[in-house]
């Protein structure tokens, strides 16, 4: 028999509702596979909980979403905050999905906080817990037993976090460069094709791709976080926001283009982490890059990334990440990987 995993899902937009996706679509892979079942017992959003001793239609609960329902208007609702339902129920795995916000954590810190204080199992898409507190969160990991993963934070389904965590064994790691927001690189694309930066970002706002305001990632902060989410967990350095020298593209001309191109190069937003005398320096800003580099040919929504170590040499990864389909992926890869 499949081992049943009583899950409470934090926040409902769009990476938790492409995994609810996901999970009613695979469960007989996930239980024949991995012997696990994944029961729905509690959701919460911006309304309250809803909370269901056997479990919710996973589908019914995504099609209710979708459709602009709040959750403490179901027949299980109530407007019970998250943190009391943490306390109330017994549940094992706490998927959290809900916005970010790297300024004080949001809701979503102290969600994490809670449930790892009860030695649960925390999978995070939700960068701003570790952005704020990520020493913290790990000390409450420690501290209660619990389990938390979460490479869903930075660039999708690309494992930059499991890569740097689980394949450099031993490894000096010198440098590391990253293409880790395809919302400024799809703009910055469009521009390189002629288009204003203006036209570029209605454009990506059309699509889906850019929020309905994209200060976050046009002005680099996306990317300054999950470069601060790397640098905590596997380039041994303890940093902050305050440590990274940012600048975004929203300075960023057609001309400055119309040279680069003629030159046979680009420009692309990029976070680096440079060692020097045993200490990093961290910025993310616009660069100039070759188009035949590696990074220089990373186009519209992909994201990539280059890592020089001493023993491991010059790596380098790259996706192509328009949906939030395959960060919703990644936070079902951290649970199967944690609870199997």
């Amino acid at each position: 028999m499949p081992k049943k995993i009583r899950t409470l899902l934090s926040g409902l937009g769009s990476v938790n509702g492409s995994l609810m996706t996901i999970l009613e679509a695979k469960a007989e892979r996930l239980k024949n596979q991995y012997g696990l079942e994944f029961v729905v017992v509690a959701a919460a959003d911006s309304s309250g909980t809803a909370i269901s001793e056997k479990g919710f239609a996973i589908g019914q609960l995504r099609d209710f979403k979708q459709a602009g329902g709040r959750l403490s208007d179901l027949p299980e609702g109530t407007t019970t905050q998250i943190t009391e339902a943490i306390q109330a129920i017994e549940f094992d795995l706490i998927l959290e999905g809900s916005p970010t916000n790297i300024k004080h954590g949001g809701p979503g810190l102290t969600v994490t906080r809670a449930a790892l204080e009860r030695g649960l199992t925390v999978v995070l898409a939700n960068k701003g817990p570790l952005v704020v507190d990520y020493a913290g969160v790990q000390k409450l990991v420690k501290r209660h037993g619990g389990q938390l993963a979460f490479s869903a934070t930075v660039c999708g389904g690309l494992p930059v976090i499991n890569i740097g965590t689980r394949d450099y064994v031993a490894a000096d790691i010198s440098s590391f460069k990253g293409i880790l927001n395809s919302t400024s690189n799809f703009i910055l694309s469009e521009m390189g094709a002629g288009k204003s930066y203006e036209s570029a970002l209605t454009k990506a706002q059309h699509q889906g791709i850019a929020e309905a305001d994209p200060s976050l990632d046009v002005e680099g902060w996306d990317t300054a976080s999950k470069l601060i989410i790397i640098v905590n967990s596997f380039l041994d350095t303890s940093a902050s926001l305050e440590d990274v020298e940012v600048e975004g593209i929203t300075g960023i001309q057609p001309m400055d283009f119309r040279e680069t191109t003629a030159q046979g190069k680009t420009i692309k937003l990029l976070a680096t982490a440079t060692k020097k005398k045993d200490k990093f320096t961290l910025t993310v800003r616009p660069e100039i890059l070759d188009r035949t580099e590696f990074l220089g040919r990373c186009d519209s929504w992909e994201m990539g990334i280059e890592i020089r170590s001493d023993i491991y040499g010059h790596m380098f990864h790259k996706n192509r990440d328009r949906e939030p389909t395959s960060t919703a992926a990644a936070m079902l890869r951290d649970a199967v990987n944690l609870l199997c």
